[in-house]
């Protein structure tokens, strides 16, 4: 299994995940032409992406839907609301609805429903043989319940959006600070630290910290807050970094 942020931030977000079988799309913001040269820059053909799994309806997770699949074919991955309200799929034949999960061959993923100002914005947890890859992004909390899905897995993606002091004294209206710091908003570092805390295990290899806000948020306090949480509950994992808004990550080799 391979694992590449080929962007995230609220420009625009997708990220490349492959198994034995297919090539994956999580979201396809930014625009053709970035996914395109991005996938280029990793060896990866945008004609040979098998499935997009749509996260939710926000511009900057579907921007490039419309011109890419104009482009290509590959299988849109969606649930059924989401499809209702994406005009931009109604004629188009290559369409997988999910409810809670999608099981192909030797790939299962676990469609969490997340906590966001979207129709039925979902998170992800792909498991393919022994590797495991988890998708937490555009979230005001997560929900307890979903913790059984997301414990003890190899790589996190996991969003850790803004630092509350910075926001509530920066630039934002209030109506939109309200809206960020909501449970329908995004996670703070602070939350992100605490639930990656509860979360990780034994079998985590890598943490990528994602959609970091580019006014209300720093790579730096983003880590330092994570290496702070982590050294509370005596958590020796170092290997974390964080998703650039226009440059790909590492490849991630499970």
């Amino acid at each position: 299994m391979k694992v590449c942020v080929l962007a995230s931030g609220s420009g625009g977000n997708s990220t490349y995940i492959e198994t034995d079988k297919y090539k994956i799309l999580i979201d396809i913001g930014k625009n053709r032409k970035y996914i395109v040269d991005k996938l280029a820059e990793i060896g990866v053909e945008a004609g040979d992406i098998d499935y997009i799994f749509i996260s939710h309806l926000h511009d900057d997770h579907i921007s490039a839907l419309k011109t890419f699949i104009k482009k290509y074919h590959p299988t849109i991955v969606i649930s059924k609301a989401m499809l209702k309200e994406l005009t931009d799929l109604k004629e188009y034949e290559h369409v997988l609805v999910y409810e809670d999960e999608v099981i192909l061959d030797g790939l299962q993923v676990k469609c969490i429903h997340s906590s966001h100002d979207a129709t039925d914005s979902r998170n992800f947890v792909l498991e393919s043989g022994a590797n495991s890859v988890v998708y937490v992004t555009d979230t005001g909390y997560v929900n307890h319940k979903n913790f059984k899905y997301l414990q003890n897995k190899e790589v996190y993606l996991f969003e850790s959006n803004h630092d509350i002091e910075k926001l509530q004294h920066g630039s934002y209206p209030d109506w939109l600070k309200k809206r960020v710091l909501s449970d329908y908003g995004h996670l703070s570092n602070n939350a992100s630290s605490v639930y990656l805390s509860k979360l990780i295990g034994d079998k985590t290899k890598k943490i990528y910290l994602m959609h970091l806000s580019k006014e209300n948020n720093t790579e730096e306090l983003a880590l330092n807050e994570i290496r702070n949480v982590f050294k509370t509950y005596d958590i020796k994992f170092q290997d974390i970094a964080c998703a650039k808004a226009d440059q790909i990550s590492e490849v991630i080799s499970l």
